[in-house]
């Protein structure tokens, strides 16, 4: 192998490696998937509102019959 070719083939898997780094630099970056998250979120209500509160319905349901079996049970 020639010294020219080692080089490119270095400089070729720096790139790669340099590349895998800010690839899992932007999965770990915790604020920036919550705004991504969030965006999703807007865009998908924006789309179609009704899965949306419909689930809201039922978290708040789920947690009202939670508060009422846990003042209510005879424990």
């Amino acid at each position: 192998m020639s010294d020219a070719s080692l080089d490119a083939r270095i400089a070729s898997t720096r790139a790669e490696l340099e590349g895998t780094l800010d690839a899992l630099e932007d999965k770990l970056n915790v604020p920036k998937q919550a705004s991504l998250l969030a965006e999703r979120v807007r865009v998908s209500y924006s789309r179609n509102p009704v899965p949306w509160i419909i689930g809201a319905t039922a978290a708040a349901i789920a947690v009202a019959g939670t508060i009422a079996w846990a003042i209510l049970s005879d424990d």
